[in-house]
């Protein structure tokens, strides 16, 4: 007779050799929410050198660099083809999509809604990146093997269930769980960047919380950029413990205006929120959240810390 699950995972040796571990659903959903978080970080940190107007084209570096290399060093004769003949001729207006697919999927995966979409455009990024970049200078194929291969983990399984609004929509995330973790994140990140930017409040770009050597960033922000995280992630948790549809919106507007602000100065004047496109992104994430967790109050979602017992067995 084979061991039972939980006995497996009394017996570590057990469970690591057992051919057909037991079922752990619960387990199973915070690894695939480790995987999705890990997987919006990594575009979350790359869209920062995604910089308009021109994305490196006059310069001859950053996104247009890389893209070039799909022609200088081709994988696959026809995606360089169109690479020369059909994407560097218009490059600007190629930066935006890159720019706006990349700022989505780091959105979309951190905060774990349509994981499953999401994922979808994951994999067809990461192959168009792989096309462009896998045979250049000390490049690693396998990088972008693996990039497809995780997005493809994340078609198939339920990664939103935990910590996600999908998990909020399925009744297996309480909202106001998800909204307290969001609004701690905000408000943390707020006063580290405020505490770090006193020397020079009004920079025109903000100190960077993260760095090049792990490539992992959560975005730059000034004074006033740090004010207006703080201030979204202290309604965002007001929104969620009173079950407030209004402040939650507020939350929501003001993370958007935070983003636009962003959008349409970066490359052409000094942000007056300190900020580059990963703070945008980490704005956006926050106002999507306070937006979708606001619709579910609407719609007389409970904001309980606690799914209903029919919802958790979903999980």
């Amino acid at each position: 007779m084979r061991e039972s699950p939980k006995a497996s995972v009394t017996n570590p040796v057990a469970w690591a050799l057992d051919p057909a571990p037991g079922e752990h659903p619960r387990a199973q959903s915070v690894a695939f929410a480790f995987l999705r978080i890990l997987l919006g970080l990594m575009w979350l940190y790359n869209v920062a050198w995604k910089r308009a107007p021109d994305f490196g084209q006059d310069a001859g570096n950053g996104l247009y660099k890389y893209t070039s290399y799909a022609v200088e060093y081709p994988v696959l004769a026809p995606y360089a083809w169109i690479t020369e003949h059909l994407i560097l001729p218009v490059f600007p207006v190629f930066g935006w999509v890159v720019l706006i697919v990349e700022s989505a999927l780091a959105v979309l995966l951190l905060t774990g809604t349509y994981v499953r979409l999401a994922a979808v455009i994951g994999v067809a990024q990461s192959l168009a990146i792989g096309l462009s970049v896998a045979y250049a200078p000390h490049e690693w194929p396998w990088s972008y093997f693996l990039m497809v291969g995780a997005h493809v983990v994340l078609v198939l399984a339920a990664a939103g269930r935990t910590l996600g609004t999908d998990g909020v929509r399925a009744g297996t995330t309480s909202a106001r769980t998800l909204g307290q973790v969001w609004a701690g994140v905000a408000v943390l990140v707020g006063v580290i960047e405020l505490v770090r930017s006193a020397g020079d409040p009004l920079a025109a770009s903000g100190p960077t919380l993260g760095s090049s050597d792990p490539s992992l960033s959560l975005g730059s922000y000034n004074l006033v950029g740090s004010v207006v995280l703080i201030v979204v992630g202290v309604l965002l948790l007001a929104g969620v413990r009173a079950g407030s549809v209004a402040v939650l919106q507020a939350a929501a507007a003001l993370g958007v205006l935070a983003a636009v602000s962003l959008y349409a100065q970066l490359g052409f004047s000094d942000p007056i929120l300190g900020g580059n496109t990963t703070s945008a992104a980490v704005y956006l994430s926050l106002a999507v959240l306070a937006f979708l967790l606001g619709r579910h109050a609407s719609s007389g979602g409970s904001t309980s810390n606690t799914p209903t017992s029919a919802e958790s067995h979903r999980l």
